[in-house]
């Protein structure tokens, strides 16, 4: 048959270096990524005639084959699953899964070491190029399922590959690597090793449930000996706990995580009765970094009968969760449905209710007896969870029992709401909240002066999230959670006549410089009123009870969202000498055009200290200049 040669992309030979000198710190793995790959062909195949009983195909004995011949120093990786046609193989193989290259090309050169690097490999579909870590060549015979021709691809990792069609190809797809010599030194074992093979695939592959096969070495003058099963074909999940150590359920999450870190918690689940199904999840211990990203991928697979069905199957879990992994292997589900109506199924969405909450109360129960896991799972996925606040209200309740939050009660240690709640003043109604970038920033806010010379503890939120779900919660225990920047404050408790005398006098006081601050700011503000939360700065802006903040109106346009421009409301403090001064000079001056600019200034110094923006920036610059050279 005719041979073509083919040049890899260029962007392919930059890959294939990567991945033959820089990738793999374990070189071990590239046996974990072929039997892997050999086995989804086989599910691939299995799902295919069961949806098709009219492919020509044979799937009386499934299996995988390890081969080696320890003379010609080749190992082989043989399956009869589904095979390859020749356009698949130049598509799949000699473009190297041309939709991600790029991508993992330059998530790879930011990763910062080489465990980095690693735990990136799986996500592009590149797997099958680990075994030119350990091969000179490498050749693929391949023949699709149903087809009668197969294909042969061959390259040595550099700069081109070969395309030929064959007649004689079994059905499946065999991987033979011609080996380096071994050099432990560099981790380079001897892979013509039976007990090398052994180790690798018990390590990595024992819950795979197809049989992995390989034939012993004949001794001289004997029958070919019967092929030696390697794994135990009984999927983890299927297996009880007792008969399950910790490092095997480690590997799996390794395995279907792509992380080299362990799993910060397994959680288990069976359930029997007229539905049935067994469930393996894993909580990462760290976070994934395109976890807020469009394109993340969930981590669930989905199994029927131990047959794949669907990788990151989204409708097992809300997307608050989408950083579990893991494995769901059901009973009752249809083989030949779709993928959009699967998601609709009932069975799906009853074992999405009965997970999510299976997740939640592992959560309560680290929350619960280890303060450190908890920490670090907080500090890893304490933002999403919190999205769950706003989309799930079915588990809105049990989602806060796991929430924790920054607070001006303790600098290192965050809070539950209910032991905020425990800890209220007495005639304290409301729950108190500031939302900000940092905790220093809105630490630091003039909004939480008078709730600091008060000592009322105050929930510091600064993640994006927190500005919705906390509209979207309102209240808990019947205490609503307010913003301490948001409507008027009154922190004085019992009614006091005296400090109510004290204000309607200021009131009276102050009525014509409020109006006419009014007036001339009426662009930017819709009220000038005195302040009661503020006792060292001389001013702050504030938002209506109901109104938008800044930052969610910046939000919501920032996701293509037009709303409107939302005026705010100037408060001042009567007790300032700046306030007092201004008022002084409103009163005793006709001509108050002069005054104009150190009202546009105390309304700009307020937006900056609750982190805003000045509106005109080279102005305000002018106008503090033009301050700063009369005043020196």
């Amino acid at each position: 048959m005719t041979t073509e040669t083919f040049e890899f992309q260029v962007e392919a030979r930059q890959l294939l270096q990567l991945m033959i000198h820089s990738v793999y710190s374990n070189k071990d793995v590239f046996l974990r990524e072929l039997v892997s790959n050999a086995s989804d062909a086989l599910d691939k195949l299995r799902l295919e005639k069961l949806r098709d009983d009219s492919l020509d195909a044979d799937v009386s004995d499934l299996h995988i084959e390890i081969d080696v011949d320890k003379e010609a120093r080749t190992l082989t990786v043989r399956d009869n699953g589904i095979g390859m046609s020749y356009d698949e193989v130049g598509q799949l193989i000699g473009t190297i899964a041309n939709s991600g290259t790029a991508g993992f090309l330059k998530e790879l050169r930011e990763a910062q070491d080489a465990a980095g690097a690693e735990g990136l490999i799986g996500q592009f579909g590149v797997g099958f190029y680990s075994g030119f870590m350990v091969a000179d060549e490498v050749t693929l015979v391949t023949r699709r399922a149903g087809e009668s021709q197969g294909t042969r691809w061959t390259s040595r990792g550099e700069s081109t590959y070969t395309l030929e069609k064959v007649d004689d190809a079994p059905q499946g797809t065999s991987v033979t690597l011609h080996l380096k010599p071994a050099d432990p030194e560099n981790q380079l074992h001897d892979y013509t090793s039976p007990w090398t093979i052994r180790e690798i695939v018990k390590r990595y592959s024992d819950f795979i449930t197809w049989p992995i096969r390989m034939v012993p070495e004949r001794g001289d003058g004997k029958d070919a000996p019967e092929p030696e099963t390697l794994n135990s074909m009984k999927a983890l999940w299927a297996r009880s706990r007792d008969e399950v150590s910790d490092d095997e359920y480690h590997e799996l999450y390794k395995h279907i995580s792509h992380d080299w870190r362990e799993p910060l918690e397994t959680i288990r689940l069976q359930a029997e009765g007229t539905f049935e199904y067994q469930a393996l999840l894993f909580v990462p211990s760290h976070a994934p970094h395109d976890l807020f990203t469009r394109d993340f991928k969930r981590g669930v697979q989905l199994y029927v009968k131990r047959v794949f069905i669907m990788d990151d199957c989204e409708a097992l879990l809300p997307p608050y969760l989408r950083f579990v992994k893991g494995v769901v292997d059901a009973q009752d589900l249809s083989l030949n449905v779709s993928r959009e109506i699967l998601q609709q199924d009932r069975h799906i969405r009853m074992m999405q209710r009965r997970l999510t909450k299976k997740v939640l109360s592992t959560v309560k129960e680290i929350k619960t007896k280890d303060a450190d896991r908890y920490a670090t799972f907080w500090r890893e996925f304490g933002t999403v969870l919190k999205e769950g606040l706003v989309t799930d209200s079915e588990n809105r309740d049990a989602i806060l029992a796991v929430a924790s939050f920054a607070t001006t009660h303790a600098e290192d240690e965050p809070t539950t709401l209910a032991q905020y709640v425990e800890r209220m003043k007495d005639g304290q109604e409301d729950i108190y909240y500031i939302t900000g970038e940092s905790r220093q920033s809105i630490e630091n806010s003039p909004h939480m002066e008078a709730f600091r010379d008060k000592g009322i503890e105050v929930l510091l939120l600064t993640d994006a999230v927190d500005e919705v779900w906390v509209d979207a919660v309102g209240e808990y225990e019947g205490k609503k959670l307010r913003s301490v920047a948001k409507g008027e404050i009154d922190l004085d408790g019992e009614k006091d006549e005296k400090a109510d005398g004290e204000r309607e006098k200021q009131a009276e006081e102050y009525a014509g410089l409020l109006g006419w601050m009014r007036e001339q700011l009426d662009e930017d503000i819709k009220e000038v009123r005195l302040s009661a939360r503020l006792t060292v700065s001389p001013a702050c802006v504030v938002s209506d009870a109901h109104d938008l903040t800044p930052a969610l109106e910046n939000m919501y346009r920032a996701m293509g969202q037009e709303v409107p421009r939302t005026k705010r409301i100037l408060e001042l403090n009567p007790d300032h000498l700046l306030v007092k001064n201004l008022n002084q000079a409103y009163k005793e001056r006709e001509d108050r055009s002069g005054l104009v600019e150190s009202a546009e200034l105390l309304h700009t110094l307020a937006v900056l200290a609750e982190g805003g923006q000045p509106k005109d920036p080279a102005r305000f610059v002018k106008l503090v200049a033009d301050r700063l050279e009369r005043t020196l």
